[in-house]
């Protein structure tokens, strides 16, 4: 089974809009949970930079991310009611039972969750979830490339300072 799926950006150049951005969201998810490869548990949580961010708090974070967006912002459910963190500097936290293995599986989950939450929705279908009032999923869309992307960057730095410690 695919972790994600395997359409790539080059595939949906003549795509439909949605199809497009559901693409490129896939080829960041992709990248961020092939940050971890290669690495023991101890290389994904080092503390490289002064803040708490981390590659394993990197994925974590992400998770909570979708599910902000995809779970809170669709359903309207509270973060206590879907059991994530209050804030998004809570999400960070590595608990001690946190591994690769865990971190990885709550975010191919919470992915596939997301794909499966918005694939009845056209782009732009309002979603009432979020506290700026109903966004287009297009919006929502956007929102999380930059997300993705900015953590993308953040892990592609870790990564290459833990290749010098090494």
């Amino acid at each position: 089974m695919d972790t994600f799926p395997p359409t790539s950006v080059e595939d949906v150049v003549q795509q439909p809009l949605k199809a497009q951005f559901e693409a490129f969201l896939d080829e960041h998810r992709a990248a961020l949970y092939a940050c971890l490869d290669g690495l023991s548990d101890e290389q994904a949580r080092a503390r490289l930079v002064p803040s708490e961010t981390t590659l394993l708090g990197l994925v974590k974070h992400v998770t909570f991310v979708e599910k902000v967006w995809f779970d809170e912002a669709l359903t309207r459910r509270s973060r206590a009611e879907i059991g994530i963190p209050a804030t998004p500097g809570e999400s960070f936290v590595l608990a001690e039972s946190d591994t690769i293995a865990t971190v990885r599986a709550a975010y191919r989950l919470a992915c596939a969750e997301s794909r499966a939450a918005c694939a009845p929705l056209g782009i732009d279908d309002l979603v009432h979830g979020n506290r700026r009032g109903p966004l287009p999923l297009r919006w929502v869309y956007l929102h999380m490339l930059r997300e993705l992307a900015q953590h993308c960057g953040h892990a592609d730095i870790l990564r290459e300072q833990l290749s010098r410690e090494g």
